[in-house]
Parts: structure tokens; sequence; C-alpha cells
């Protein structure tokens, strides 16, 4: 029988037994039931969360198929509503967010001023047009201001896309400008590792980009009045009004869109993933409350930006009472303690990072349960690569005896495949097990197997799907991203081992998208910027292991240049200086190498895995599919190991 204990699961579980007059002797067994019965186990999940909504909660799930199934069709709800209500009148004057920068500055809010503000900031959007359905989109910096903008944003119906300050023009333009935002919030400037970022110029060429801009509101206004258009507006401008109120929002579908997120743009324009409010919120609760136990007294930290999915998942925490602790600026300025100081001065008790952050401070000696007060700390959570087992070790002797989890999933779910759960031991190099109501499998040469190693996919419809693609109107473009290639499922882009005992280990991308310090970049945003650069005729991006970071990746740029054209270092540092203006930072390759031809298919496509399993010292499958398999020699020459780095 499963062992009782006093966690949310837990009661969740006892609810459902009672309900459905059943016993279940495991935890393997209580998942396997919310993958048979998904219908029921997200109603129960839904009722226990005790936030809401109007309509019916019934049926839960219409339609069985993967790819057409839809839950709650008869529910109506409200984010704003769910982030903001108060579950008990107590937590009224409690922490509803501290931001902390890397000056040391401190901004701090209440559930009920946070509940204000954002309603302020609605009800100044609302005078100014916008209504459900919307687009907003914002570029900003972690801050209370964002935040109030995303909640007012949500509280209307209105639907979500931000980036952070540190992506170029060119970058914001292939997202921002699929969509037709009719709002622009803007940060017009940043600060990282003590260095101030102007971004005048920059948001000059995206505002002149994007004539179906009603409205744009300056965060955090300061000088640079030339570039602003008539009626712009400042944050205090549009938000001096009294606040809607709360319990009079809209209530939309449950698909009705929330958020647009970007995938990495592997064969062009990233993709326009729209999730929607619902299926977003519920995985968030679940995730929160039943995978991690979180509540009240908890307090999280997640490192990332507003351009990261982890972003919109750490404010879900809202919805649970918790209180969040946002950062801005740089993890290693003004030292490599910096985050480590943070933790002990806000008592933070769940904390995540990518594997590179805690690489850094490993290779920089850093040992924060020996400095800081870490006591408050119960758990770390680690995403955007693989955490090796090694790090997990050092983890463990540079924090203390804490549980560390590994979580995957992503931009295309909104939420996590595989992640901790309260009622089973973490396991060192791997991921816990999968996500309640999540059937996953992995495809190999055997088919669709429950264990072993091959492509992720899951088999059972889950509430976090994308609703669409923006502009797919057909849906074929989403079809084709996710349900084509394996009929009746779910194909994730992972690679994963399955184990036996129920964790999961994830290998990396089936595909070609890199994941440079936690930030998941496409080929072809890098190959698009190098387009026009004289002398060079052809380019591609791969990602190999980065000998100076193990568990991390680089970018290497492979480059055909013109005939009697040499790759000198001044036409590197061009290639690289175009790459970070049209992208960014983390886009610069570190290895840029010459060769006579890049490897393609009898289609002429180009050979993208070939290519990284060729960098990576892997053996190359499937040669015969390559229409000049010699161009490979080259680039397994510059495998780590192969006599050059």
């Amino acid at each position: 029988m499963i062992p009782r204990a006093d966690t949310r699961l837990h009661a969740l579980i006892r609810r459902i037994e009672t309900a459905i007059g059943r016993r279940f002797e495991s935890s393997a067994d209580f998942h396997d039931w919310s993958c048979t019965d998904p219908g029921a186990f997200w109603t129960h999940a839904l009722m226990s969360f005790g936030l809401p909504f109007d309509g019916d909660a019934e049926p839960a799930c219409q339609g069985s198929d993967m790819a057409g199934a839809r839950f709650f069709p008869r529910l109506r709800l409200n984010a704003a509503q769910w982030l903001l209500w108060p579950a008990e009148a107590s937590i009224e004057d409690a922490t509803a967010i501290v931001v902390r920068d890397e000056s040391g500055g401190r901004e701090h809010c209440t559930r009920a001023e946070l509940r204000e503000r954002a309603l302020k900031v609605a009800a100044g959007l609302r005078a100014a047009g916008v209504r459900d359905g919307d687009r907003v989109v914002a570029i900003g910096r972690n801050s209370l201001a964002l935040t109030d903008a995303f909640l007012g944003t949500t509280a209307l119906g209105a639907v979500w896309s931000s980036v952070g300050p540190e992506l170029r023009s060119a970058a914001v333009l292939a997202r921002f400008g699929q969509l037709a935002p009719s709002v622009l919030f803007v940060d017009e400037r940043y600060r990282h590792h003590g260095q101030q970022h102007d971004l005048h110029q920059h948001l000059a060429e995206i505002i002149r980009a994007l004539p179906s801009l009603r409205l744009i509101v300056r965060l955090h206004a300061g000088p640079g009045d030339d570039i602003w258009p008539a009626g712009t507006l400042t944050l205090g401008e549009l938000s001096d009004l009294a606040p809607l109120a709360l319990d009079a929002l809209p209530r939309l579908p449950f698909d009705h869109p929330m958020l647009i997120l970007f995938t990495s743009g592997t064969t062009g324009k990233p993709k326009c993933l729209v999730h929607g409010v619902g299926g977003t919120l519920l995985e968030h609760l679940k995730e929160h409350r039943l995978h991690g136990d979180y509540g009240a007294d908890d307090r999280m930290l997640f490192v990332t930006s507003c351009g990261w999915m982890m972003w919109n998942w750490s404010l879900s925490a809202l919805a649970s009472a918790m209180p969040l602790v946002l950062y801005d600026g740089s993890v290693s300025y003004p030292d490599a303690d910096a985050l480590p100081r943070v933790l002990a001065d806000e008592a933070i008790t769940v904390f995540g990072a990518g594997p590179a952050y805690f690489q850094m401070l490993e290779h920089l000696g850093s040992r924060p349960a020996e400095r800081f007060d870490l006591s408050a700390l119960r758990t770390i959570l680690s995403t955007g690569s693989v955490l090796h087992e090694h790090q997990f070790d050092w983890i463990h002797a540079a924090f203390g005896d804490l549980r560390i989890e590994s979580i995957s999933g992503g931009t295309d779910i909104v939420g996590c495949f595989v992640l901790g759960h309260p009622m089973l031991p973490a396991v060192r190099g791997d991921s816990t097990g999968p996500g309640l109501g999540m059937a996953l499998r992995v495809v190999n040469e055997h088919g669709i197997v429950a264990t072993g190693e091959g492509d992720l996919v899951c088999v059972s419809p889950f509430p976090s799907r994308p609703v669409a693609i923006w502009g797919d109107a057909d849906g074929k473009r989403l079809h084709q991203s996710y349900y084509a290639a394996n009929p009746g499922c779910w194909t994730h882009g992972d690679r994963a081992l399955i184990r036996p005992g129920g964790s999961i280990r994830i290998l990396g991308r089936s595909d070609g998208v890199m994941n440079i310090r936690g930030v998941r970049i496409g080929p072809a945003e890098i190959q698009s910027a190098v387009q026009g650069i004289a002398g060079v005729r052809e380019a591609m991006a791969a990602a190999q292991p980065d000998p100076g970071e193990p568990g991390g990746e680089r970018i290497v740029l492979l480059v055909v240049l013109d005939d009697g054209v040499t790759l000198a270092r001044p036409l590197i540092l061009q290639i690289k200086r175009t790459i970070r203006d049209a992208c960014s930072a983390l886009h610069v390759p570190a290895l840029v190498q010459a060769v006579d031809e890049l490897p393609v298919t009898h289609s002429g496509k180009l050979a993208e895995a070939a290519v990284r399993a060729a960098l990576a010292g892997r053996p190359v499958v499937n040669r015969e599919a390559l229409r000049n398999p010699e161009a490979l020699i080259p680039i397994a020459a510059l495998a780590v190991g192969a006599g050059r780095a």
C-alpha cells in the first residue's frame, strides 16, 4: 500500500480512493490510473485546488484522440482570478513577490498590493480598448512592473507574449512580427554584470516594424523621449485608474489563449505556440502542489528571464499562495555568490537554475553552505539541459543535504514531462519520474515501449498541449510538428531513457535545437544572421559537447567560403559580431570553422543529425542517406579529443 504522509498529493490520493472505491498499491499504480483515466484524474485535481470557475467540470475530457481531445469544454475561468484570488484572508498581508537585483536593490509587495497594482493595469488596458484575444507583447527585465503588466493582461483575457531585453531587434521581430500585437510594454534599459545597456535604438527599429501597435507603455520611464510615438504612456499613467473588481473579471473558455511562447526556429521563423489558460494553469498547479508539495510556507527563486517558459511557470506559483523571489541581472555579479547570498537573505526553500550555473560555481570553487545560512532550502530544481551524476554529488556537497530534482519538459507543453515526486526518492543523474496524467513511452527499433532508450512520446492526452500555432489556420503545422511522426502520440523531440524502476533520463534533443546555458537556440536564427556577409556562401550551426563545461554545449559554425576567401581573424570577428547584433551573445559560436562543403541528404537538405554526431565524436548512422558523406571527414576532426577542440 502507499505509505501515508502529510503532503498534498497524499491528501488527493485519499480523496480519490474514497470517491472511486479503490486502493492504490503504489505510486506507480496511482500514476498508471491517472494516465488510463485522465479525465477523472484531472477532474479530481481541479476540484482539490479550490479555485473559482463557472460552468460544468463534466465532461472532463471530450474525445480520446491525442490530437483532438479537449479538456473541460464547458468550464470557464480567469487566469488573474486564479493567480490573485486569496486562499484565505490571513495571507492578504503576506508577501507575494520580492525582486532582488545584482546591485543589491530590493522590491517587495504583498498579495493585496499585487492585486491592486495588476487590476489597475487591467483597468488602464480596458480603457485603451484592449479586449480578450488581443496580443500584448513585452520586452522587459524581471521587475514588479513587468509582473503587473502580465497579470493585468491576463485579467482581460488578452494574450501575453514576452522576451528578455538582451534579444536583438531582428530576433524580436522574428517573433512579435508574426503576432500583429496591439500593445507593447518596454523596458528602455537594463543592467547586466555591472554594465548599463541602453535599448532605445533597438526599440525604435522594433516600433517602426510593428504597425499594428495601438499603445506603447514604458515600464520604467527615463530619458529618451525622442523615440516615443504620440500617445505613449508610462506604466503609472496607464494604471492611474480605479482597479477593476477581481470577482467581476470575465471568465473565458478553458482553451482560451493565454500565452504565446516561441520555439527556437530550427528551420525558419520560430513557431508561435498558443497555450490555453486552463491547460497552462492546471498543469502548473499539478506540478507545484502535487509534485513539489509547495505552498504558502515556501519561497521560490528560479533563475529565468521573461523570454523562457520558466518565468510563466514561476508566476503560476501565486495560485498556490507561494511567495516568489525574482532576480534581475547577472548571477555572478558582483561575485560568484550573488545568488547564494539572496537565498540566505530571503530564506528561499525552492531554488531553480540550469546545470551551467552549478557548473560555474563548481569551477570557481564556491561552497555556498559554508558561507551562508541555507537551512531553509529544501529543494533544488535544475532544467534547461542534462544534470549529470557528478553535479548531483557536487550540489549535495556545496549546498547541503537537500532534495535535487532534474526536471524537463519545454515550451511546447508549457510544463514538465519528467519531474520530482514527493512519494519517491530522487535518483542521482535522472528525473524522479513522469508527470501525473502523462503516459510516457519511448519509440525505438522495437516500436513504442514502456522502458528503454528512444524518442520520448506521450500516449495519453493532457491539458497543456498547445491549442494552436499562431497563423496555422488549418492546423497542419501543429499536426506535423507534434502528432504526425507517431500517430496517436505526442512526439516531444527529446531522446530519453526510461528505466524499469520508473526514473527517466533525458539524453538530449532529437532535432537540431541547441541548448546553450539553458536557452534553446535554433540553428536557423544563426544561419540567417550570417547570410549576406561578403565571402560567406553557406553556413550551418550545430551544438557540440563543451570541453570546458561538462554536460553543457557550445555552438560550432561551419562556413563555406567563396573562392579566394580565407577565414582570417577579421572575418571571424565580423561573423561573431553580426550574430551577436542580430540575435544575442548566447548565439555567438565558440568555434567558426571553414569547410569545403556541407553534408546534405539526397534531397539537398542539410544533414544536421550527421553533423551533430560527427562533432560529438559519435558514429554517424545511415551514411547512405547522404549525397556527400565525405564532407563529414573534416567535421569529425573537430570533435573534442580528435586532435583539436
